[in-house]
């Protein structure tokens, strides 16, 4: 025999099906008839027994009840899950005027667009910097049945799973790359938001809850690191900007020799040859403009 004291057992998973239910204008119809009923009977009172107007009576104000309880009323993109005794019996999506047996529970669910924005999560990046994260998601029920039944309370669900999904997405990638080698959180939104979305989708799917929509609406360093942060980012910006300056100007300086030699314009010697260089250097790296000194006498004076 096996022993599973320790065993867990698995969710039993909800699947919405179409409850039977009718409309309910045509019970409204039976319910005009039980008013009339009650009223022939009223007016015939001293005209026939009184068992039997009482009767009558009883029959018109009961079915009256019977057929008002049943009525329930659903808008544009709202459901309502039907239940029997705490059985699921299905879900009406129909919008106008429903009825069904009025033993049957009744509970509205909205199946519209939900919009919200998350709280500013500290979380660490892939290099263990700490950053501020807050996302805004688009959701909607799209299995009413796994809402209601599978899950305690979906709403405070889908907030608890954005948390962590952010979380997950968050310490997936760093947040900035000078060197544009990596996808970052910050240079790559559309990536990151798409892998977003499917890792909240892939963890709402047990309450019957899809994504249709998310993104960043705030993303930055933490209080305790953003001034350090951002001294690196300026001096990682100097470098990337002086090494783009350099490489031009190395280009410059060499195009510029080539073509002295290829024209036979002037004839350098190699101790000329390093002042040009060196002074071409200052005049295309320099951060100031340069002052020319004009040179009257000879080359070599």
């Amino acid at each position: 025999m096996t022993d599973i004291r320790g065993a867990t057992p698995a969710l039993r998973q909800s699947t919405e099906r179409v409850a039977h239910t009718t409309s309910g204008y045509g019970m409204l119809l039976v319910l005009l008839l039980a008013i009339a009923a009650a009223g022939g009977a009223i007016s015939q009172i001293d005209r026939m027994a009184d068992a039997i107007v009482v009767s009558l009576l009883f029959a018109s104000c009961v079915l009256f009840l019977f057929v008002l309880i049943g009525f329930y009323l659903l808008q544009p993109n709202q459901a309502s899950v039907i239940t029997l005794f705490g059985d699921y019996r299905g879900t009406d999506r129909t919008a106008g005027l429903r009825w069904t047996w009025p033993w049957m529970g009744k509970k509205k669910m909205s199946v519209r667009a939900h919009n919200i924005i998350s709280e500013r999560i500290k979380v660490n990046d892939l290099r263990g910097n700490p950053i501020e994260m807050a996302v805004q998601v688009v959701w909607r029920v799209t299995d009413t049945a796994q809402a209601l039944f599978d899950v305690d309370d979906y709403r405070a669900f889908v907030n608890v799973q954005i948390e962590a999904a952010v979380r997950t997405i968050g310490s997936r990638y760093p947040y900035d790359d000078f060197e544009h080698q990596e996808v970052t959180l910050r240079g790559n939104h559309d990536q990151v938001g798409s892998e977003l979305r499917a890792e909240l989708i892939a963890r709402l799917a047990v309450a019957g809850i899809t994504v249709d929509e998310c993104g960043f609406t705030h993303l930055a360093y933490a209080q305790e690191i953003a001034g350090a942060m951002l001294r690196r980012q300026q001096a990682q910006a100097v470098v990337a900007a002086r090494q783009t300056l350099v490489e031009g100007a190395v280009g410059m300086v060499e195009m510029a020799l080539d073509q002295l030699s290829a024209k036979n314009v002037v004839e350098l010697d190699d101790e000329r040859r390093a002042a040009m260089v060196s002074n071409l250097m200052v005049v295309l790296c320099g951060e100031r403009d340069t002052q020319p000194i004009v040179n009257a006498g000879s080359l070599y004076q």
